[in-house]
């Protein structure tokens, strides 16, 4: 079978191989034919950062297929079934997940960038009914984080606002998810034509926030000076003041990206006196991406999705995405 190796970090370390095939499933496993995946912040990090890595490590996150071997012991799958991988395979239930990536594929453990794989049933779930395996590859992070954001940690109602920041596939998710539960959204990009088409997908109010840097006062303005109920804080230090500005007294901001940098000030007064909720969050657990699965059936929403690269192309695939040019997720076809 094809597999892709990244040799220690570095793009230029990417190398694809003839490997042998993966071992028949034993006990509680299966066999699955990897169809795509999509890339995440947190796979260019990996990929791009010399070091990232002490071994030849199989790259990718994210992967979905199907099953096309059922293992002893295995209930709830069948040969032919569409599955989508795990981001956290041993966090299965329960309020507390793991605060490294040490079991993480892609990261700590092999990845997704291969044509078959034996993995435990438990480190997959179902993918949405009809979905191709481009689509479905894009649950496992952007998706169940947007979810886990504003429906696990933030409780979103209909009636709330929510703030989304940039193009990226959490925020693209979040967007989608928000309107689809009866939520306010206000959208910020640095492009007028990608503005354009996040009022395609139901915006409510956009702000270019290069033309409006103190956009968080502009979002203030536009909720008559209350603040938004959620804000999908992606940026990191770089725009984490403009997010505390943003929400409203007692509102909730979810930490989920690094885009900006890894450690920066933090106005701790204004957010005090603000009262707010600051969580910092990875991605979520087997029965969030389950329930996540179910609420995309019933609502229909369906992922947002840029252009898509081969296996073989796959350091092309990352310096597209570190382009920033792109518009949702970024499928990788194996």
């Amino acid at each position: 079978m094809k597999q892709m190796i990244l040799r220690g970090g570095g793009l230029e370390t990417l190398e694809l191989q003839d490997a042998p095939s993966a071992h028949e499933p034993g006990m509680g496993e299966i066999s699955i034919r990897i169809r795509a995946s999509s890339l995440n912040y947190h796979d260019l990090l990996v990929a791009s950062t010399p070091g990232s890595v002490s071994a030849p490590r199989i790259p990718l996150s994210d992967g979905a297929g199907e099953i096309v071997a059922v293992g002893p012991g295995v209930s709830g799958f069948s040969v032919g079934d569409m599955v989508v991988s795990v981001f956290f395979p041993d966090w299965q239930d329960g309020p507390d997940g793991p605060s490294n990536f040490a079991r993480v594929p892609g990261d700590g453990i092999d990845g997704y960038a291969r044509e078959l794989i034996t993995v435990p049933a438990s480190w997959v779930t179902g993918a949405p009914r009809g979905w191709s395996a481009a689509e479905a590859a894009t649950i496992t992070t952007a998706g169940l984080t947007a979810w886990r954001s504003l429906v696990v940690n933030g409780g979103l109602k209909a009636g709330e606002s929510v703030a989304v920041l940039g193009t990226g596939g959490v925020s693209l998710y979040a967007l989608q998810l928000a309107k689809a539960m009866g939520a306010r959204v206000i959208a910020t990009s640095s492009s007028d034509a990608k503005l354009e088409r996040l009022t395609a997908l139901g915006a409510d109010e956009m702000i270019n926030y290069r033309k409006t840097p103190d956009w968080g006062s502009r979002i203030r303005e536009l909720t008559d000076g209350r603040g938004v109920d959620h804000v999908v804080e992606v940026g990191g230090p770089g725009t984490l003041a403009q997010s505390i500005i943003a929400a409203r007294d007692n509102g909730h901001i979810s930490l989920i990206g690094v885009l900006s940098g890894f450690s920066g000030e933090v106005p701790t007064a204004v957010m005090m006196r603000q009262q707010q909720r600051l969580h910092g969050l990875i991605v979520g657990s087997h029965r969030h991406q389950t329930a996540f699965i179910a609420a995309l059936e019933a609502t229909k929403i369906r992922p947002v999705i840029d252009q898509s690269f081969d296996l073989a192309d796959l350091r092309a695939a990352f310096e597209y995405q570190a382009s920033g040019k792109h518009f949702g997720k970024i499928p990788v076809l194996i």
